[in-house]
């Protein structure tokens, strides 16, 4: 190569160092709040069972309960991409993944419920549900019949039942590190958060319990539930949301909308309580923005309307659930809640469906990006993140194959991730 041409600059070194250093508590403060998605598995719901009715069996109940489902009211890929309004082209690949995915993993994120779902126990009756579930989660684990998440809902911690939530998570965790060490896919909800405070007193409560234990300081994270008008908007006009989030000292993993309590909380009517009122889309727009590039994930809430009695019934009740999750999926919440073994068929033909329709191109773009090559879009790294999160989320649900989307990008999964998951600041560099 020649002799670099000499460019001329006004500016001495100095001055670069001096906005550096001034900067310096900033670029940490940017590390701290927003270190971006951690990377890992995103579950595609969240189902939720009552403490007193879960048992060994019930993940692969619910499984069967949605096979059966299928083949009492859809028995083949065009009778259910009939029901859904699926292409030609995606009914049996949808149909076929549908099936697998009910009977390999039918449930990706497990709830043992302790709050709305549970209704009122005595002490004594809790405490021995609260032990069996750290029981059932344990042997799950051991045995491999466990969902890749799984935890439990505990009471809030407003004052009638905070005692009797924090003796239930006593007991649930005593039980999970009694039998060795916490599960890597433990998952904690908090539900009904209107306060930040309420979130730290959670973190001193799960401090405290990490020290009684010889735990890792941070082991133990949880989602916020948010299901108050205040935990969006707080008496002095703040997103309160923001400051749990902050309040939650690093621990928070995720922000789960509740459909029916937010809703009842702004007075809408039972009838229109639902994930696409206005009143919902407002709440998870502020609560997407407030978590994002925090590494905090947002979830959609549930539908109420259950597919049973008849065909025909359960026909409308999979199309209004299928449309709600599609609905939430082009709004980046890729997350939602399942409440009942026959929204599972509906639930995993939304996702991938969702994925793979738009495979070919969202590869397509992506191996022109990494291979510096023209096309008919010009994408910038921001969206190559964003091709690769959507690629990889396709192939953790089981939607894509990691050897068509090899084939098609010409990535391995490494190369992938590293698209996805940039360093803060490195953006701009993988451009060139």
């Amino acid at each position: 190569m020649g002799q670099q041409e000499k460019v001329a600059t006004s500016l001495a070194g100095a001055v670069s160092e001096g906005i550096s250093a001034s900067l310096a508590p900033v670029d940490a403060e940017l590390a701290r709040r927003y270190p971006g998605d951690p990377g890992t598995r995103r579950p595609v719901h969240t189902v939720y069972v009552p403490g007193d009715a879960f048992a060994a069996d019930s993940i692969r109940s619910w499984g069967d309960q949605a096979l059966a489902a299928l083949d009492e009211h859809a028995p083949d890929a065009a009778s259910f991409a009939a029901v859904l309004g699926l292409s030609d082209e995606l009914a049996a690949p949808v149909h076929d993944r549908v099936r697998a995915k009910l009977e390999r993993e039918p449930i990706e994120d497990l709830r043992i419920d302790f709050e709305d779902g549970y209704g009122g126990r005595g002490d004594a009756e809790e405490d021995a549900h609260a032990a069996r579930a750290a029981r059932l989660i344990t042997e799950a684990y051991r045995n491999g019949t466990a969902a890749p998440y799984m935890g439990i809902r505990m009471k809030c911690m407003e004052a009638a039942v905070r005692d009797r939530g924090i003796r239930t998570l006593d007991i649930f965790l005593t039980g999970l590190t009694e039998a060795g060490s916490l599960p890597d896919g433990l998952v904690l909800t908090l539900p009904k958060v209107t306060y930040p405070e309420q979130v730290t007193a959670f973190v001193r409560l799960l401090e405290a319990f990490e020290k009684a234990r010889g735990l890792d300081a941070g082991r133990i994270g949880f989602e916020i539930q948010i299901e108050t008008s205040q935990s969006i908007l707080a008496a002095d006009g703040t997103a309160a949301v923001a400051r749990m989030i902050d309040a939650a000292e690093g621990r928070a993993t995720g922000l789960h909308y509740g459909t029916f309590d937010y809703s009842a909380c702004l007075g809408v009517s039972a009838a229109y309580q639902a994930s696409d009122h206005p009143a919902a889309d407002h709440a998870k727009a502020v609560m997407q923005v407030a978590a994002a590039g925090t590494g905090v994930r947002v979830s959609d809430g549930s539908t109420n309307v259950l597919p049973v009695g008849t065909t025909e019934k359960v026909h409308d009740a999979w199309r209004l659930h299928y449309g709600l999750t599609r609905r939430a999926l082009a709004r980046a919440y890729y997350q939602g809640w399942d409440m009942h073994p026959g929204h599972l068929p509906t639930r995993y033909a939304a996702v991938f469906a969702f994925y793979r329709e738009g495979f070919e191109q969202a590869a397509a773009r992506l191996r022109a990006y990494a291979n510096h090559a023209g096309g008919d879009v010009m994408d910038e790294p921001a969206t190559a993140k964003a091709l690769s999160s959507y690629l990889l989320r396709g192939i953790d649900c089981g939607a894509l194959d990691t050897a068509e989307v090899a084939r098609l990008t010409g990535l391995t999964r490494a190369d992938l991730d590293g698209f996805a998951t940039p360093r803060r600041g490195d953006l701009t560099a993988t451009a060139e």
